[in-house]
């Protein structure tokens, strides 16, 4: 009797330990793992809404640039993360490597709502592993009242009347290569004769630049410390916010593009609940709320219904849509290319 007692103790044990288990993973499964950039995803209007309609607990990870993420998840073997948010040049190197997933069309089952514009891109020809998030131009912007000239493209920064009064991006590929498109280079030459000609050109710009900044140089603007700034999507439309009498420049050599977007790794431990958040990103109501938080453009057709009467009066986020015809992107590059890159840069910056 005691050894039948026995046995049963010991089964009701494992069945016990084996509930527990289920319990744990259960759990553990109502969890996303989202990696990006600090506030790239706002908690308050975003994840918190998808947490309560779901139960699933987000963990929101930073990094810092594209470089320092494509390390994180190669060293984990496209693990640990389940959502990863990152730029267009990076997303297709880190398909290319094998680190990305397939999303669920059986449950991402909204993909059509994008601006076909946006899709079949470079990075995922075949609409298949990237999810758009939000899209950008870097453009110029200006104090008509603080220029003696109209600034019509990227040449004109050379004028020696703004002399100590431009703001560029501190970035070697996005402002080497606006020098690139001032010549009628494509942004992503790596011929070392054009190189070494967009250097001595960018050398000649030195005596007009006033601060190089990656971010937030709509402040510099709106301060007057400079009149001119090359900058990125949101901090023109924060500019044009802060004084609608400045000018916004869609230069007429060209243009630059981008687009960020999301993707589920190869080794995803929670790759379910990323398809149901690639999901919950496309539908219009929360593609609108993240490009009206990010001030970027949003690729997702379905949003324009929903987005704010204030957004879509700003000519920076309207103003994309018929341009998109001849822009072009920031490419990943070999490291030895992206070198040149690099050098060019910090030989120029050393020498401001």
């Amino acid at each position: 009797m005691k050894k039948l007692m026995g046995l049963w103790l010991a089964l009701a044990l494992l069945l016990g330990a084996a509930a527990c288990a289920e319990t744990v993973n259960a759990k553990d499964e109502a969890v996303l793992n989202i990696f990006s950039w600090e506030g790239y995803i706002d908690y308050e209007t975003v994840l918190k809404p998808f947490e309560a309609e779901t139960g699933i607990k987000v963990n929101y990870a930073t990094f810092a640039s594209n470089e320092e993420m494509y390390e994180k998840l190669a060293a984990a073997n496209g693990g640990d993360y389940d959502i990863i948010l990152a730029s267009d040049y990076m997303l297709d190197k880190t398909r290319s490597d094998g680190l990305m997933q397939k999303f669920d069309t059986s449950i991402v089952t909204n993909y059509g709502n994008l601006n076909p514009d946006f899709t079949h891109q470079f990075f995922d020809p075949e609409n298949e592993y990237v999810v758009p998030y939000v899209s950008g131009i870097p453009l110029i912007v200006y104090d008509p009242n603080a220029v003696d000239i109209e600034i019509k493209g990227f040449n004109d920064l050379w004028d020696p009347s703004l002399a100590d009064s431009l703001g560029l991006i501190d970035d070697a590929r996005v402002t080497i290569g606006m020098v690139l498109l001032s010549m009628g280079e494509s942004m992503n030459t790596t011929d070392d004769a054009v190189l070494a000609e967009a250097a001595a050109k960018l050398d000649a710009l030195r005596d007009n630049i006033h601060v190089l900044e990656y971010e937030n140089l709509h402040n510099y603007l709106i301060s007057g410390d400079v009149a001119v700034a090359y900058t990125f999507t949101p901090f023109v439309a924060l500019a044009l916010e802060a004084n609608p009498d400045l000018a916004v420049v869609w230069p007429e050599e060209g243009l630059g593009f981008g687009i960020d977007g999301c993707f589920i790794p190869v080794n995803a431990p929670h790759a379910k609940n990323a398809n149901i958040f690639l999901e919950y990103l496309l539908r219009p109501e929360v593609a609108a709320v993240c490009a009206e938080w990010q001030y970027y453009c949003s690729p997702n057709a379905a949003a324009q219904d929903v987005l704010a009467d204030w957004y879509k009066d700003n000519i920076v986020f309207s103003g994309i849509y018929d341009r998109m015809d001849g822009t072009e992107y920031v490419l990943s590059l070999s490291s030895e290319d992206e070198q040149k890159f690099q050098d060019i840069w910090t030989k120029f910056k050393l020498s401001l």
